[in-house]
């Protein structure tokens, strides 16, 4: 009977070593294989859902859903004034205008006060601002934060979602993706 308990001893003591040894290769396989923690949305390849937003600022026009459909593709700017990425973003987004891309834009709880100094600090490359005062459209097209934007046909399709701020060696990236939605 001694050696059951001598046995049985032997595995309790190993027990801790063991656990702590699992718990090591866990935190290694974490590390090495860490998680995805973008957020893609699910309307790729849907229609733009319908809406309806009124001005954000008074020298830009509202924006809809109709907006989309007709002409060529487009890319939809979802960002704020409040937004420092959004800053950073701003001379892609003009050299992307200057390349002849119609860019609309989506004020996400912004006021147009705040918008004029933004725009008069880093500049305007929208040809039509609508306000998201309640981040309704944010939520319905899988925007997952500022600033995000979003390549739509001419039928008013998502093409293509980048997340985060686009940088100057993204431009051709986003112009090849506002090509392809040509097709």
């Amino acid at each position: 009977m001694s050696q059951v308990d001598t046995k049985g001893r032997r595995w309790t003591l190993w027990l801790p070593l063991g656990l702590f040894v699992g718990f090591v290769v866990l935190v290694l396989f974490g590390l090495f294989r860490p998680a995805e923690r973008t957020v893609e949305s699910a309307m790729i390849g849907k229609p733009l859902p319908a809406f309806d937003l009124k001005a954000a600022v008074p020298d830009r026009p509202a924006l809809k859903s109709s907006d989309f459909s007709g002409g060529n593709p487009r890319l939809l700017n979802i960002f704020a004034s409040w937004c420092l990425p959004c800053a950073a973003e701003a001379p892609q987004l003009e050299a992307l205008r200057r390349a002849g891309v119609e860019i609309h834009g989506v004020a996400i709880r912004d006021t147009p006060g705040d918008l004029a100094v933004f725009f008069a600090k880093y500049g305007n490359p929208y040809s039509r601002i609508g306000a998201d005062n309640v981040s309704a459209i944010q939520f319905a097209i899988g925007s997952s934060g500022v600033p995000e934007s979003f390549v739509i046909d001419a039928r008013g399709v998502i093409r293509y979602q980048h997340i985060g701020d686009i940088r100057a060696d993204q431009v051709p990236l986003i112009l090849a993706k506002l090509k392809e939605a040509e097709r």
